[in-house]
């Protein structure tokens, strides 16, 4: 395997993670405006997509392979948990 092979592989493992991440943040900027109006949508992402990689080490550690539904319920709850507790925070 290439050094660029190497690197999409790497980057399409996480890309569920960043999608999920950037996904979420846009519809919190839209549902709850006020309440994040004082968040940037980077930082939302970048917590969120933070959560999701450790959501996909950890599930990869603990399943053993990729793609399993107990793995894909852990990313969602990796991607969501910190976001809301930034938005928690805030009030």
């Amino acid at each position: 395997m290439s050094p660029l092979d190497a690197f999409w592989h790497i980057a399409n493992l996480f890309a569920p993670a960043w999608g999920l991440a950037a996904l979420l943040a846009a519809a919190i900027k839209l549902a709850w405006w006020r309440e994040a109006k004082p968040l940037r949508w980077w930082r939302l992402w970048g917590w969120g997509a933070t959560g999701g990689v450790a959501a996909v080490v950890i599930s990869l550690a603990v399943l053993g392979r990729d793609g399993r539904m107990a793995g894909y319920a852990l990313l969602v709850l990796g991607v969501a948990l910190p976001q809301w507790w930034l938005l928690s925070v805030r009030r």
